[in-house]
């Protein structure tokens, strides 16, 4: 969304001309402490939003691109569209890299490789992207009986949007731009109710059903062909803080889901646990253990006794 556009005249109101005085001086502070030198320029969410969309019908341009565009014409679109996105990409990689360079001192993957062969790489892997969507997609469809073809779950399914982005986001995080991944994984989050943290691996055959509410954490490891439902939370058990009393950071905290896992709405697993291979979690189950292949993990039953009063029942 772009900034309001503020009158003029309205420069001169003493109330105006003293809020802004005292922000001005607040961002001062804020931007002092987090910076080393002059405050940098950021990157721009607005432009991430239209690379994403940009690549989004760039991977399925039948679907995403303009109405009505055939299958010859695809190629074409493909070209022009990669080929604006390419240096508008570049330029927010850039403002990434500088303002990491603001914040913290060393070296780092991003520094190390540079903008341009970041992009190149992060180009490079689209092929890769769009062959792991095809395999989700197909697990929507045959994982959900109210799929009546790909085309729908490709055009419809939230949980099929919010991948199709992290997938994107994964590749930015794993290529050492861990700001714009995760400005994309928020951009699918608004869209469709979906927490990724673009750190976490998620491999093939992926499907989440509904979607709407599930969370899965930073360091999360996800196999092949596992299905999520609505308000699965993949997440920490505990946060672990350093000999200051600082937050710990960068180390494995959450769950590692085997292949062929099924997850039911609203199960919550935390702590870096294994949920072994081909095992079903039943709705509603709070999860801090391991369970070994093939486990089926379901709420306790509660047991009712009926007394009779002898009036009959």
């Amino acid at each position: 969304m772009n900034a309001v556009v503020i009158d003029r005249d309205a420069a001169g109101d003493p109330l105006v001309a003293g809020v802004a005085a005292q922000l001005r001086q607040l961002r001062a502070a804020s931007q002092s402490s987090r910076y080393r030198g002059a405050a940098p320029r950021l990157p721009s969410r607005e432009a991430i939003e239209g690379i994403v969309e940009n690549l989004v019908a760039a991977l399925y341009p039948r679907h995403f691109g303009p109405p009505g565009l055939s299958a010859r014409e695809a190629d074409a679109f493909v070209v022009r569209t990669l080929t604006q996105t390419l240096p508008i990409l570049k330029r927010e990689v850039d403002l990434a890299i500088a303002l990491e360079t603001h914040q913290t001192r060393g070296e780092s993957e991003a520094r190390r490789l540079g903008a341009e062969d970041i992009v190149k790489g992060f180009f490079a892997a689209l092929p890769r992207v769009r062959a792991t969507l095809d395999k989700d997609a197909r697990a929507g469809f045959a994982n959900d009986p109210s799929a009546k073809s790909i085309d729908e779950v490709i055009f419809c399914f939230p949980g099929v949007a919010a991948v199709m982005r992290h997938r994107l986001a994964h590749e930015l995080y794993r290529l050492g731009v861990p700001l714009i991944a995760r400005i994309v994984a928020e951009i699918a989050h608004a869209l469709a109710g979906v927490d990724i943290h673009p750190g976490a691996e998620i491999g093939e055959g992926f499907f989440i059903d509904h979607g709407t509410g599930v969370v899965i954490g930073e360091t999360a490891v996800i196999g092949r062909n596992v299905r999520l439902y609505q308000a699965v939370t993949l997440g920490a058990k505990r946060f672990e803080v350093d000999g200051d009393g600082a937050l710990r950071k960068n180390y494995p905290r959450h769950p590692i889901v085997e292949d062929d896992v099924v997850i039911y709405a609203g199960a919550t697993i935390l702590g870096r646990v294994t949920i072994g291979r081909g095992s079903s979690i039943g709705g509603n189950v709070w999860l801090t253990e391991s369970v070994p292949p093939g486990s089926r993990v379901t709420q306790a039953k509660t047991q009712a006794t009926l007394f009779d009063s002898g009036e009959g029942i």
